[in-house]
């Protein structure tokens, strides 16, 4: 069966537009989709149905530019990518793996209990990440806050959910955070989370219906710093101890989503305490369902 990525790119002759990848061709559908909320709105209720009628418009598309051709950092004057999201918020779900546990207590001043009891109650964390519009795509500036000392990096799946609450696909995302500034006090969490290019997606949404299994992947992140590796890490999905209906469940309790919504899954990979990203690094997350999200850090 041949797999389907939803893009968004930037084309100079005329904006903004919605891509079809197979393989390494990018086929422009805008014409037929409109955007990715439109179609996740048409997707609800009738998830494999929206995605065959994706594979009919690929048919219709009367443009297509090979993969390599938007691997670029951003520029108004050419071809480059834009997050895979274009209205729908992001919210993130945290202390999922055992490892992100042990990161939470380590880095809180007070021994971090509150990380070991969420980790197992029925309940689990859920929070806010960005808006749709403060979402950055590949090869985009992520940010390190100025006013905090040990920034990281966190590399997650990201479950991409429909107004009806069917996850649709996944993609890969990047969850920027202070961790000195959380450590400090738990309830300094938004300010660690929610800043200036704090969140990260893409290359693509990679389309399938999921329910109670996690795709069986591994995830890597490598850091470079001046041309040399300054951090590598590896998890694997088989470690988050949640599934991911039930964390989309918790998440719709008392919240609509008309436009769709992108979840965080939590991070299994956490830097070494002696780890601070710095200006320049460039770190690069792969999944390998998804591809690799790159991107530049810079201080906001």
């Amino acid at each position: 069966m041949t797999t389907l990525a939803l893009t968004r790119f930037f084309d100079p002759q005329s904006g903004a537009r919605v891509g079809v990848q197979i393989g390494a061709t990018v086929h422009d559908v805008t014409d037929t989709v409109g955007s990715v909320g439109a179609w996740l709105r048409a997707s609800a209720g009738r998830v494999e149905a929206a995605i065959d009628e994706l594979a009919a418009a690929v048919n219709r598309s009367r443009q297509a530019h090979h993969a390599d051709a938007f691997a670029h950092a951003p520029a108004p004057d050419c071809l480059h990518w834009l997050p895979p999201v274009d209205v729908q918020d992001v919210w993130a779900a945290g202390v999922t793996y055992e490892r992100s546990r042990v990161a939470r207590q380590e880095e809180a001043r007070d021994g971090g209990d509150v990380y070991a009891r969420v980790y197992t109650a029925e309940r689990p964390e859920l929070f806010f990440k960005a808006r749709g519009a403060w979402v950055v795509g590949p090869d985009d500036a992520v940010g390190i806050r100025r006013d905090a000392t040990w920034n990281v990096p966190e590399p997650e799946l990201a479950l991409v959910v429909n107004p009806a609450l069917e996850i649709v696909g996944v993609t890969i995302g990047n969850d920027m955070s202070s961790r000195d500034i959380e450590g400090e006090n738990p309830l300094y969490l938004p300010q660690a989370k929610i800043y200036a290019r704090s969140c990260a997606l893409g290359p693509a949404i990679v389309l399938g219906r999921i329910d109670s299994a996690w795709p069986e992947t591994r995830i890597a992140m490598q850091i470079a710093r001046a041309g040399a590796v300054a951090y590598s890490g590896e998890t694997h999905t088989g470690q988050i101890r949640r599934r991911p209906d039930e964390l989309v469940a918790y998440l719709g309790r008392a919240l609509s989503f008309p436009d769709g919504v992108v979840l965080l899954t939590g991070a299994g990979i956490v830097p070494t305490d002696d780890f601070t990203l710095a200006e320049g690094d460039v770190v690069s997350i792969t999944i390998p369902v998804v591809g690799t999200l790159r991107n530049v850090v810079t201080v906001v």
